[in-house]
């Protein structure tokens, strides 16, 4: 039975989370040491025979993805429905600026409530609802092969869960799922109930520029 290996990489630090701001659909750049970042990834998963390479279509993940596009030859295929989630009035704040500004709106947040549309921007089931049958086309037009699909935290914590059957519709709320700037969560998609988890967060191609503190604010 052929193997589809899967790569869902968070993109590098950018300007945004160096600052500790909520970041949405900004096309806040990423920071001298995100580029640095997207770079050590590219390297690492240049290794792996990569097919293809899909993107969030917001500047930060393209630029993360743009290193391995350049080494492998291969497009970036971007789309906004792995955009990360749409913060609406949040977007910009910091988390101290967002609780004093839009309690109603953070709480719901931090606490993954999933139905919850922040004001002028969207919930968690929102999000999955776009990325979810896009993740799907990716995985059935590449059966076989090995994918990246560099996306935002946000987006990558509710596939994650999806792929792993840890979120359904009578889901309300979630734990958060942390991946650091540029970790890689690994997975081995044989069909969809025989889905295995190879890593989860692995930052190990980062630790000569980060240590053990690689984890970035949103």
């Amino acid at each position: 039975m052929p193997v589809t290996r899967l790569f869902l990489v968070r993109h590098g630090q950018s300007d945004g989370n160096a600052e500790g701001r909520f970041g949405g659909h900004s096309p806040t750049p990423l920071s001298a040491l995100g580029e640095q970042q997207a770079e050590l990834t590219a390297r690492a998963l240049a290794k792996e025979k990569i097919h293809a390479i899909y993107s969030s279509d917001l500047y930060r993940a393209i630029q993360t993805a743009e290193p391995l596009a350049k080494i492998l030859d291969l497009p970036i295929i971007a789309t906004a429905a792995f955009r990360e989630r749409k913060v609406g009035v949040l977007e910009g704040l910091t988390f101290d600026e967002s609780k004093a500004a839009h309690p109603k709106d953070y709480y719901a947040l931090v606490n993954r409530n999933i139905h919850h549309v922040i004001t002028g921007g969207e919930s968690y089931r929102q999000l999955l609802k776009r990325a979810a049958p896009e993740l799907h086309e990716v995985l059935r037009a590449h059966h076989g092969e090995n994918i990246v699909i560099f996306s935002d935290t946000g987006a990558i914590c509710f596939l994650t869960l999806y792929l792993i059957g840890a979120i359904n519709r009578y889901t309300k709320t979630t734990p958060w799922l942390v991946t650091s700037n540029c970790g890689i969560n690994r997975f081995e998609i044989r069909s969809r109930t025989n889905i295995r988890v190879h890593a989860f967060n692995d930052t190990r191609h980062l630790q000569q520029i980060t240590g053990n503190d690689s984890f970035a604010a949103r």
